[in-house]
C-alpha cells in the first residue's frame, strides 16, 4: 500500500535523513585501504546514537549489523567482518537510521584508493542513473517512469542493472508500498503523487544481473564475478517539489 504523508511527517524524514546523510559521509572520509569493515559499522553505529537515532538495520529480520557493506563483486548486504579494504576495492555502502519514529536509507559506492577505469565509470552510473530516476519523479508520471529511466541510463553505458533487489517506499516502516524496480516499460503502475515519500536506489552490475546469495544468507554477489555498485537516496515529492531527504546538508548542526 503506498502511504502519502503530510508536511508534518515529511519534515520528521527530513531530520531522519540528515543524520544518514551526515554519517554516510563521515564514513566516505574513513575508507582507505588497511580499514577493517567491522571498524566501520561501529563507527555508524556509535555516530547514530550520539545524533539521537536508532541504527535502522541492526536486527531488522536478523541482519547482524547497523551498516551493509558491499565490496567489488557484491552487490547488497554484505556483513561487515575483520576483512581489511585494499587498494582498488570498490565499496558500497548502505546505511539508515530511524529518528522520531522514521526511517531514512542511502546509499553511496566508494573507491578504495586508486581504482580500475571500469570500477570508476561503474560508480558513476549508478550515481548518474538516479539523478535520471529521478528526472520522472513529478506528479503525474507514472511509477515505471522511473525505473525505465534508470535502465536505460544503466544499459546506455554497457552495464546492466540488477533485477533480484528494488527501491521502495519508506516513512514510518524501512519498506513500504510501493516496490520500485529498476528495469522496467515507462507508462505502468501507480501514478505519482503528492507526498510520496520514497527510497530510490539503482543496484547495477559491470556484467550479467544473474545474482548468488552467499552461505551467511545475507551477501548478494553477482553470478558471474562482475563489479557493482549501488547508488541510494530517501527522497519525497512535495508541494514545493522533489527534495533529497539523504543528503548531507553541510549547514545543518544537530
Amino acid at each position: 500500500m503506498i502511504v502519502l504523508k503530510s508536511e508534518a511527517e515529511i519534515a520528521m524524514m527530513r531530520e531522519s535523513g540528515r543524520r544518514v546523510g551526515r554519517i554516510l559521509t563521515e564514513l566516505r572520509e574513513m575508507i582507505k585501504p588497511g580499514v577493517e569493515t567491522r571498524e566501520l559499522d561501529r563507527y555508524a553505529e556509535k555516530r547514530t546514537l550520539e545524533l539521537g537515532a536508532i541504527p535502522a538495520f541492526k536486527g531488522y529480520n536478523g541482519y547482524p549489523a547497523s551498516l551493509c557493506i558491499s565490496i567489488n563483486e557484491e552487490i547488497v548486504h554484505g556483513i561487515p567482518s575483520s576483512r581489511r579494504l585494499k587498494e582498488g576495492d570498490l565499496v558500497s555502502l548502505d546505511f539508515g537510521v530511524i529518528y522520531g519514529g522514521f526511517y531514512g536509507d542511502a546509499a553511496i559506492t566508494v573507491p578504495v584508493g586508486e581504482v580500475s577505469e571500469e570500477a570508476r565509470r561503474l560508480m558513476e552510473v549508478a550515481e548518474k542513473s538516479f539523478y535520471r530516476g529521478l528526472e520522472q519523479l513529478k506528479e503525474g508520471n507514472h511509477l515505471s517512469d522511473i525505473s525505465a529511466a534508470i535502465q536505460a541510463e544503466v544499459e546506455k553505458a554497457g552495464f546492466s542493472v540488477i533485477r533480484d533487489f528494488v527501491g521502495h517506499g519508506i516513512g514510518r516502516e524501512l519498506h513500504e508500498g510501493p516496490q520500485i524496480p529498476n528495469f522496467g516499460q515507462p507508462g505502468h503502475g501507480p501514478k505519482l503523487k503528492k507526498g510520496m515519500t520514497l527510497a530510490i536506489e539503482p543496484m547495477i552490475a559491470a556484467g550479467h544481473y544473474e545474482v548468488v546469495i552467499l552461505s551467511d544468507d545475507w551477501t548478494a554477489v553477482t553470478r558471474d564475478g562482475s563489479l557493482a555498485a549501488h547508488f541510494e537516496h530517501s527522497v519525497a515529492l512535495t508541494e514545493s517539489g522533489v527534495e533529497i531527504l539523504t543528503a548531507d546538508d553541510k549547514d545543518w548542526r544537530p
